[in-house]
């Protein structure tokens, strides 16, 4: 038996997990959720990375945001950070823009969190 906190909805149910015959069997949580979480995380668990890249705007060397356009295997998380900080990308370019189109033969891009350069705006600008 298994025991795990669900990380889907605010609550936090911690349950019990057991599989039996190719059969999950999962109690404490409080919704339905919980159960298709609990099936995907003794299955094949998946992950989101979130994590930086080397950037160029104008000669100026800075990092940009970066993460996983959807779930990849939690096993890949080691090798997809060594293939992602291989790549560096020149300024500007919009947030959404793929520097990674297919990561690791998963068939997940990895995008641009934030723009890079001209396309970004200053949040923390004032006005004069």
């Amino acid at each position: 038996m298994n025991r795990m906190t669900c990380i889907i909805c605010p609550i936090g149910c911690v349950m019990e997990v057991s599989v039996f015959e190719n059969t999950v069997s999962v109690t404490g949580n409080m919704c339905r959720k919980g159960i298709g979480y609990a099936e995907v995380e003794i299955e094949s668990p998946k992950r989101t990375l979130t994590t930086t890249i080397r950037a160029t705007v104008n000669g100026k060397k800075i990092t940009a945001p970066v993460r996983t356009e959807s779930d990849i295997p939690k096993n890949l998380l080691f090798d997809a950070m060594r293939e992602i900080n291989g790549v560096s990308v020149d300024g500007p370019l919009p947030a959404g823009h793929a520097v990674i189109n297919d990561l690791l033969g998963t068939g997940v891009a990895v995008v641009l969190t934030d723009a890079v350069g001209e396309h970004r705006t200053d949040h923390n600008r004032t006005s004069p």
